[in-house]
Parts: C-alpha cells; structure tokens; sequence
C-alpha cells in the first residue's frame, strides 16, 4: 500500500501545494476480469488538488473519492472531477464511488451550481459514510471514526497488502480536520503510519477545530504509531514550529507532508 500526498496546505491552496488530498493505492484482484491492478482511492479534493493529481495517476482510473468533511478546503476539486467524468472525450466515464458524510451530493450541488433535480447519476455514486462501518474498495478496507471539528467529520482507518508481502496486512490512518478525542485515538491506535492534520499551533487557543503538533504527537505516542506525517498545515505557518511541538512530546519519525510525497508501506 502507498500513500502520496498530492495536497497538504491547511485551510485553502497554497504557494507550494494543492489544499488536502491524498492517493492512497494498493494492488489487487479485479473481479471484473479476475487480473491484477492497481486500485486508486483518493482521500480528499481540496482546491487545485485534481490538477495535481494527473501528475500520479490518469484521473479517469480512479476507483473512488472520500471526503473527511464538507468543508470547501477539502471538497472544492469535486468540481472539476465532475466535469471530467461528465464531458471526457470519448463520452462520460462510469459512476465513480463519492464517499462522505451526509449531504454530499446536495454540497457538491451547493458548489456546482447544478439545480437540485441533477442527481449526478452519470459520474458519481455517492455513499453515505457511517461511523465504524467499513467499506470495501479492491484491496482496501476503509473504516470511518467520527472526528470532533466544527461540522460532521471522519478520520479513515486504511487497511491494505504490504508492499514488501502482498499477505500481510498493514494500516493507516488520515484524521480529516479534527481535535483530540476519543474516537481518532482509536483509529490510530496501532498503525503503520499516522497523517494528522496540524492545522494549528500552540498559539492557537481555540479547541475543538483542529490539532497541533502537539497533540496530534500525543495521539501518535499513546497509540504506538510507527510513524507521523504532519499535513494541513497553514501556509503563514513554518513547518518547522509544528515539527518542533511534536518532538516536544513524541520522538519518534515525524515529518511535515509535502506535495509529492510517497510513503511505502
């Protein structure tokens, strides 16, 4: 399983990346042809963040999208993947799975601007996310834990086939916009590789909107986290304060995501 970070920049796009997203592919069975391939799942699109994935993946071979929340630094490419699967060149490419909380399609509509009788039947096949209700796509099975921010949220817990040993099995875990509390503790409890938003410093007083290196460090080391890739981090903000907060706390691997990132597991 290999995660990428096509877009990490918190709370819009930003100079040197896309706002959130993340590829999250692992190879498996297709049981439409019984052959193996590569399944593509996109968690997040952010604003800027579907250019940026053509530069991974041909966007027409996604598998699906998932969406943390509903907020426009984590939604606003949606616009342009409907597009895309409405006028593709050689007419419109099949349903994609759009995974949310409730509402999606009617935001997506908030968005797009399309009257509230266009059902986006052609390009999406949207799915109503649930919290501890995992869904199935190719070889990965993706958990949703309900996140504490300021609208419906989730945190995805990923599992996949080791790249090194196609029969093991290991995890990881992506917060969406979260503040400390029970249920993403548990999401990250025990995986391979934690990406947590940082969204905020320590000083940043305001709770239950976002984590800060601190705290999203705390959640690594009460877990026992293999490794932390801090994300969602402000433009105005140096990396380096963040990464700094964390080793406060935890010392085990952290880095700050960039775009383009890749992590094997």
């Amino acid at each position: 399983m290999k995660l990428t970070v096509v877009g990490c920049t918190g709370s819009m796009s930003g100079p040197r990346s896309a706002a959130s997203s993340y590829l999250v592919q692992a190879d498996g069975i297709d049981p439409e042809t019984g052959k193996m391939r590569t399944w593509n799942v996109v968690m997040d699109l952010g604003p800027g963040s579907f250019g940026a994935l053509w530069n991974h993946i041909d966007a027409a071979n996604l598998d699906a999208v998932l969406f943390s929340h509903l907020h426009a630094d984590h939604i606003g490419d949606v616009i342009s993947l409907q597009v895309h699967r409405r006028w593709y060149p050689t007419g419109p490419l099949s349903p994609l799975l759009l995974g949310g909380p409730s509402g999606l399609l009617d935001r997506v509509r908030e968005i797009d601007g399309y009257p509230t009788d266009d059902t986006y039947e052609l390009e999406f096949k949207a799915v109503e996310m649930r919290e501890l209700e995992p869904l199935t796509i190719g070889p990965l099975t993706i958990t949703p834990y309900a996140a504490n921010h300021t609208v419906e949220g989730f945190g995805y817990r990923v599992e996949g086939p080791s790249e090194e040993d196609p029969n093991k099995r290991v995890v990881l875990a992506y917060t969406g916009d979260t503040d400390t509390c029970d249920s993403i503790q548990q999401m990250a409890n025990g995986v391979q590789l934690l990406l947590s938003e940082s969204g905020f410093t320590a000083a940043d007083t305001t709770r239950g909107i976002h984590l800060t290196g601190a705290r999203a460090a705390q959640i690594a080391k009460n877990g026992g986290v293999g490794t932390l890739v801090l994300t969602h981090i402000q433009p105005w903000t140096d990396p380096q304060v963040v990464l700094d907060e964390a080793s406060e706390v935890w010392d085990g691997p952290t880095f700050a995501a960039h775009a383009g990132a890749t992590y094997t597991l």
